[in-house]
């Protein structure tokens, strides 16, 4: 039996599924909503990767890098915003983030 597109689409599926669902299911914690994308962002990428080995190309490998380095910023610049918020509010919860106008 050998790993074919579709074993990688449908790992791909449920990550991206288990992502949305955290996202829907709990949206009091942000560290959780965040995890939740980066889930999403995790099968974007394991598609990008198997349809770029299906095809033969490298064109799909080059956008998962690019998607990872994007990840990696949001998860920087995520974190410190809720450090930031954190030190100023003493909690971390999704409803107060609306102070955070101005």
């Amino acid at each position: 039996m050998t790993v074919g597109l579709e074993h990688y689409l449908a790992v791909a599926a449920i990550l991206f599924t288990i992502g949305v669902f955290g996202i829907f299911v709990n949206r009091k914690n942000i560290i959780v909503i965040l995890m939740s994308v980066e889930l999403m962002l995790l099968a974007v990428n394991i598609n990008l990767v198997a349809f770029s080995v299906y095809l033969g190309n490298v064109v799909g490998q080059v956008f998962a890098m690019f998607v990872l380095t994007v990840a990696a910023a949001e998860a920087a610049v995520g974190l410190a915003i809720l450090v930031t918020f954190f030190r100023n509010r003493g909690d971390i919860a999704v409803d107060d983030a609306s102070v955070m106008k101005g």
